[in-house]
């Protein structure tokens, strides 16, 4: 029997990790040559395994290779370090400490957890859809950008067998079949969150956090850097080099998706948020990959504390990451693109000519861009917000999610969210982090924040 395993094949990882080696300025030019002369294929492009496992001898060289790979000198590491202090030493205005934190009201955490399933639940069915699929299928029913669920009816069969929706998602995704919020990874991470703080509170480690999700989190459900990570808490690795050990997703998005409860509960201190979303982020992410975590953790808090302004929460956020960064620099180009264009689709393409063709679509980079330029052109409304965060292809699900959980907040309340938006999520959702499952938002507002008020 044939299992293949997403995100850990040895032979799949390889050219995942000279990809990244490239974008670290490593020079892996002799590694690459002796992996394609011994028959090594490229990494899968949108998929997370080849068809085919290797020969014994190909997968033995890639086990090598990955770590020659880790030993080559990266020369952007003294610009984007990893550790917390060496991160607040290169950020010039790194906010100060908090006197008296304002407190966040229910309704507002209410309508962050709407909108963090309901942004989750438009980009599920268009995920892993190239651009002009996604952009396709939305334009077949006159809903460009998109102001509602996708949805089959009305689409042309063509169209549909050319781009057809995200497999795992379709049946319970679109506007005809959505009952309640289905299962996903950008909602277990907030919920196991909420479970870390309630178990250990703000002191947590992020040994502590590596414990709960060996009991708790299903292995089955992680994917990418997080799958590697917890193989090797497996294999007895400890943190941080968890994220580092033959992980070449650890720029990727997952810790970016697992910020948002550090911001809630942090209303007003965005440099306490970011610090505990830091914690949470080394057990899977290096460098820009916990800067996702950072960045989001510290524009949630800002919102949390009763900022009205998108555009100043941004800034917020700006101001906890390197700003020599690569991940300040997508930050920077999101906004910038989004404040010259008028139209949003020219803005995506803009941020597609400078990534397309260098970043997996699950990196933290162009998914940080594309989110930034959203929630800049949206300037803060809700529909717009999640619609166009979807609009621009990549890790739809998440863009959606971390959109719709800023723009939840900004709207201040769950009655604020258009009911359109909120009335199919009937007020559960599915999961399987134990404890958890066919909860509903206004319980998972209430245990949110006790955690918020919690010293």
């Amino acid at each position: 029997m044939n299992v293949r395993l997403t995100w850990v094949q040895p032979e799949d990882l390889v050219g995942h990790e000279l990809r990244q080696a490239v974008q670290d300025g490593r020079d892996a030019r002799e590694i690459e040559e002796r992996w394609y002369a011994a028959g090594g294929a490229p990494a899968p492009v949108r998929a997370g395994a080849s068809e085919l496992p290797a020969p014994p001898r190909l997968r033995a060289l890639a086990e090598r290779l990955l770590d020659e790979l880790a030993m080559l000198d990266a020369p952007l590491e003294a610009e984007e370090p990893t550790g917390l202090d060496e991160i607040v030493a290169a950020c010039p205005h790194w906010p100060g400490p908090v006197d008296s934190a304002p407190a966040v009201g229910r309704d507002r955490l209410h309508a962050a957890w709407l909108g963090r399933a309901a942004g989750c639940l438009l980009g599920k069915p268009v995920e892993k859809l190239p651009l002009e699929g996604i952009r396709a299928l939305g334009r077949a029913t006159g809903d460009w950008p998109p102001t509602t669920w996708f949805t089959a009816r009305g689409v042309p069969g063509g169209l549909l067998a050319a781009y057809p929706w995200n497999r795992r998602s379709a049946a319970t995704s679109l506007a005809e079949n959505i009952d309640g919020m289905p299962e996903d990874d950008d909602l277990n991470y907030p919920l196991l969150t909420l479970l870390l703080l309630q178990r250990h509170g703000r002191s947590f480690t992020t040994g502590d956090l590596a414990r709960l999700w060996l009991e708790e989190l299903p292995a089955g459900r992680t994917f990418t850097a997080e799958r590697v990570a917890y193989g090797n808490l497996l294999a007895g690795v400890e943190p941080p080099e968890t994220a580092r050990r033959r992980n070449p997703f650890r720029e990727w998005i997952g810790a970016q998706i697992r910020a948002d409860v550090h911001g809630w509960t942090h209303p007003g201190d965005p440099a306490g948020a970011a610090a505990q979303a830091h914690r949470d982020a080394v057990l899977t992410h290096t460098g820009n990959g916990v800067y996702g975590a950072m960045f989001t953790a510290a524009v949630l808090a800002v919102a949390a504390g009763g900022e009205s302004d998108v555009h100043g929460c941004l800034a917020a956020g700006l101001r906890v990451v390197p700003p020599h960064s690569r991940y300040a620099r997508a930050i920077r180009l999101g906004i910038g693109a989004a404040r010259t264009e008028g139209d949003f689709d020219a803005v995506v393409d803009r941020l597609h000519a400078a990534y397309a063709d260098t970043h997996h679509w699950v990196h933290v980079l162009p998914n940080a861009a594309l989110l930034a330029a959203a929630l800049t052109h949206a300037d803060g409304a809700f529909t717009r917000s999640i619609g166009l965060a979807v609009s621009g292809g990549w890790d739809t699900d998440s863009n959606g999610a971390t959109a719709g959980s800023l723009a939840g907040l900004l709207a201040g309340g769950p009655d604020a969210l258009p009911e359109h938006w909120t009335a199919p999520l009937k007020n559960r959702l599915a999961t399987s982090v134990p404890g958890f499952d066919r909860t509903g938002f206004d319980t998972l507002a209430a245990l949110t924040h006790q955690e918020a008020l919690r010293p």
